[in-house]
């Protein structure tokens, strides 16, 4: 079958195969026909380095299709079924899941440290135990989320990963009070998914800060009330907020730069919403005076910072009512054989949401 491999960490560029074989079919595992999956940014840092990645392996993490096989011991799941892929399953047994974290479970990380692919020349890892930029992937039948048949693939896609992960961030995870001031720096997929958020949550005013003119302009189409590139966020919060700050600031780079610009542009006592994924060496350098005097909190948030599984029902169910926009998310379509054209508009973002066709 036709995948895009990254051989070595570091490459820029991914090579379109024919010869691999999605491998590790058994009971309790299902096998997956991608139709669709959208290019993530954590698929680039994951080929930079910046995330941690067995090589060679195929990117991709954020897919939907249909059952083409299902193993021993699945009851849930038929062959023909529409899935999307979740590459973040709860266990429902470990501590983290126990106590109501499914999006802490550790099951999912555990399945990136086992190849699912293969070349005549060996092993091949899919990214964050999944690979969907192949025609077939077999998972976990856990990571495999049954769609209703009114979903389309392509916004199936989408919720596997940055919708459930912006709007989460917003929803769950900062829990946006009405009538407040927010500001998103990072409005690529993610941050747009975390305004969207943010207006559903009744926020008054919701401030975009991105450096790219075209982002800007699509963040106020999905509800920004006004957008500044890095070098108009102070004047853009005297205007809002004052002297004082935003009472929600979301950091959707993954950078301890912004990470701190973010901090110094959260009021005391508000609260900085950490979504972006950054490398581990990586420092974000507080004194301990400020964090103890201006009393800010400080919330990472995880994939949506809720439970994944409600999260895929609030948003199908919100996208059916009309409350939030994904199919305009997604500004750019190509095929698998044009992966890297993909790769390119993320990286010059030129592109919201890039959905590859397979």
């Amino acid at each position: 079958m036709r995948a895009a491999v990254l051989h070595e960490t570091g490459q820029s560029k991914l090579e379109v195969l024919d010869d691999v074989e999605a491998v590790g079919f058994g009971p309790g595992k299902v096998r997956v026909r991608i139709r669709a999956t959208g290019l993530c940014h954590s698929d680039i840092s994951a080929m930079t380095g910046v995330l941690p990645q067995p090589a060679p392996f195929i990117p991709g993490h954020e897919g939907a299709g249909e059952i083409a096989e299902v193993g021993d011991g699945v009851s849930h799941l038929r062959t023909g079924d529409r899935v999307l892929v979740c590459w973040l399953p709860s266990c429902g047994s470990c501590p983290s899941c126990k106590r109501g974290q499914t999006q802490l479970c550790l099951a999912g990380f555990r399945n990136a440290g086992t190849p699912n692919f293969q070349r005549p020349g060996g092993e091949v890892f899919g990214f964050a135990g999944t690979g969907t930029f192949a025609e077939e992937v077999v998972i976990d039948a856990s990571c495999a989320v049954p769609i209703p048949d009114d979903l389309p693939f392509d916004i199936a896609a989408l919720i596997g990963c940055g919708v459930t992960t912006g709007l989460g961030a917003a929803i769950n995870t900062a829990d946006v009070a009405a009538g407040s001031s927010v500001a998103v720096i990072g409005c690529g997929g993610v941050g747009i998914a975390a305004i969207q958020g943010a207006r559903l949550k009744g926020a008054a005013q919701i401030v975009a800060v991105d450096p790219i003119a075209s982002r800007r302009e699509a963040a106020l189409r999905f509800g920004a009330t006004e957008a500044v590139s890095p070098d108009g966020l102070g004047d853009a919060r005297k205007r809002v907020a004052g002297s004082e700050g935003f009472d929600y600031v979301f950091e959707v780079v993954g950078k301890s730069a912004t990470a701190r610009t973010a901090y110094e542009n959260t009021r005391r006592g508000g609260t900085l919403c950490v979504v972006g994924a950054g490398a581990m060496d990586d420092f974000l350098q507080l004194n301990m005076f400020e964090l103890f005097f201006d009393e800010k909190r400080i919330l990472p948030s995880l994939y949506g910072g809720g439970d994944v599984l409600a999260s895929y029902e609030r948003a199908i169910a919100l996208w059916r009512a009309g409350r939030i926009d994904l199919e305009n998310m997604i500004t750019h379509r190509v095929p698998l054989a044009e992966i890297n054209d993909a790769l390119e508009q993320m990286r010059t973002g030129a592109a919201l949401r890039t959905c590859i066709e397979i």
